[in-house]
C-alpha cells in the first residue's frame, strides 16, 4: 500500500468514527428529550382488603347488584338475598340446618370506615318491591332509589334513607314497551340530576331507551334510543363484532350517568359501547370497549373521578373482569386494573361502581361474585402498565 492510499484510509476511518460519534450523540439527545416529555398520567388505586368490616348476625350477601355513595360518603348497596341457596343460608331454613348463615337485608348502608350502620328493604305496605332488584342511587335529598329487572318489574321505588317508602313510579307487570310514558321495562339503574331534579332511567332489560322523569312527580319528560333515535323494541339478535354498529340499543341498557358538565354516559352493554348524549338526547359520540366481547358485553357501569373537571371516567367490565380508566374528553383508555378471581382486588362479574368524595372507587359483583370492594385512590401518576392486573397494596 502506497502512502497516498494509507492517508486515504486514515481519512475514511476518521470520517466514519466521527459519523458514528455524531449518531450516538443524536441518539442520546433524543432519549433525553423523550424522557423529558410528560408521560401519560392516570389515577392510581389499591384495593383495601380490610374494607368493609364483617357483617353482623351471620349475614351473607347474594348477588350484589348496585352501589351508591351519599353526601356523607356512606356507601349503599342493594343485593338479592333470595339468590342464596339453602346451603349458604342454612340458619334461615325451617328448621335451621346450621347456626350459620342468614340472608342479609336487601339494602345495606356502610360508613366510611366500613361499619354497617343501616339496613332495610323488602316487601312492604303501599309499594311493590322488585321481584329482582337492580341498581341503587342516593339523590341530593338523601332519598334512595331502587330499580328492578325481573320480567314483571316495570317500576322504580323511592325511599328515605331510613327506608320509609315515598313513591312508586310505574306498576309491576304493566310495561307497554319503549314508548310507554307511565311504566318502565326492567330498569337497570337510576341517576338523579340535582340541578334539574330529573331522574335518568337506564331502561333497560326489557325496554331499549333512556327515560327522563321529574324526580318528585314521576312525570315523563323525554326518552330516546341509541344515537338519539326513536327507540325500537325489535329483537336485533346476538351482537356480531364484524357487523356495522346497530342503530338501536340491545338489552340491557345498563347505565345512564350524568357528568358535572352535562354529558350523559349510557352503557349499551351487549353492543360493547358507551354512548354520550346531551341531556336532551342529542347524540355526541361513542366508544367501543373490548369490541370482541360476546355474551354479557363489556360496558356495565361508569363513575367519574372527583376532580372538579371529572377528567377521568371509570368503566366497569364485568365480562373481562376489569375496570378501565379513560380520559373523559377523548374516551381513550389510559390503563385498567383488576383480574378474574376471588381474592381482594380481583373480580367475578364486577357489576356496579361508585366514587366517594375522596376519589375512592367502590364496586359490587353479581353472579357468584357477591361482594362489595373498596379501591383506595392513591393520586395521579405515570402509567407504567396498560393493564395493571390485581392492584394489591404496596408494602
Amino acid at each position: 500500500m502506497n502512502a497516498s492510499a494509507g492517508r486515504r484510509n486514515v481519512l475514511v476511518g476518521t470520517i466514519f468514527a466521527c459519523t458514528l460519534l455524531a449518531l450516538v450523540a443524536v441518539e442520546r439527545l433524543l432519549v433525553r428529550e423523550a424522557s423529558a416529555q410528560p408521560s401519560v398520567q392516570a389515577p392510581r388505586f389499591e384495593v383495601d382488603p380490610f374494607w368493609p368490616k364483617p357483617l353482623p348476625n351471620g349475614w351473607v350477601l347474594g348477588m350484589a347488584i348496585g352501589v351508591a355513595v351519599d353526601s356523607r360518603d356512606h356507601v349503599w348497596i342493594v343485593h338479592r338475598a333470595d339468590t342464596l341457596s339453602p346451603l349458604e343460608a342454612a340458619a334461615d331454613q325451617n328448621p335451621p340446618t346450621a347456626s350459620c348463615c342468614r340472608k342479609a337485608p336487601p339494602v345495606l348502608e356502610f360508613d366510611p370506615a366500613g361499619n354497617l350502620v343501616g339496613h332495610w328493604g323488602g316487601p312492604g305496605e303501599g309499594y311493590e318491591w322488585p321481584l329482582s332488584n337492580h341498581g341503587i342511587f342516593v339523590d341530593h335529598k338523601d332519598n334512595v332509589w331502587i330499580g328492578g329487572n325481573d320480567a314483571k318489574d316495570a317500576h322504580v321505588l323511592k325511599f328515605t334513607r331510613a327506608g320509609r317508602f315515598l313513591m312508586q313510579f310505574g306498576h309491576q307487570g304493566k310495561s307497554g314497551g319503549s314508548h310507554d310514558t307511565v311504566n318502565f321495562g326492567r330498569v337497570a339503574k337510576i341517576y338523579v340530576d340535582p340541578k334539574m331534579n330529573e331522574a335518568y332511567i337506564a331502561d333497560g332489560y326489557g325496554n331499549k331507551r333512556v327515560a327522563v322523569i321529574d324526580a318528585d312527580t314521576g312525570a315523563f319528560k323525554r326518552y330516546w334510543g341509541a344515537y338519539g333515535n326513536k327507540p325500537d323494541d325489535t329483537n336485533l339478535g346476538p351482537y356480531d363484532p364484524a357487523a356495522p354498529p346497530v342503530k338501536q340499543f340491545r338489552n340491557p341498557v345498563h347505565c345512564a350517568d350524568l357528568s358535572n358538565d352535562g354529558f350523559l354516559y349510557v352503557c349499551d352493554r351487549p353492543n360493547d359501547r358507551l354512548q354520550v348524549f346531551r341531556p336532551d338526547g342529542t347524540f355526541v359520540k361513542e366508544v367501543f370497549i373490548a369490541p370482541k366481547t360476546l355474551g354479557d358485553g363489556s360496558t356495565w357501569d361508569v363513575a367519574f373521578s372527583k376532580d372538579p373537571q371529572q377528567k377521568h371516567l371509570y368503566l366497569a367490565d364485568g365480562k373481562n373482569e376489569k375496570i378501565y380508566v379513560l380520559d373523559r374528553q377523548s374516551l381513550e383508555i389510559l390503563t385498567s386494573f383488576g383480574d378474574g378471581g376471588r381474592q381482594p382486588g380481583q373480580f367475578f362479574a364486577v357489576h356496579s361502581m361508585a366514587t366517594d368524595s375522596k376519589g375512592n372507587i367502590f364496586t359490587t359483583e353479581t353472579y357468584e361474585g357477591r361482594r362489595l370492594q373498596k379501591f383506595v385512590f392513591k393520586g395521579v401518576g405515570p402509567v407504567t402498565k396498560k393493564d395493571q392486573g390485581t392492584v394489591w397494596p404496596r408494602r
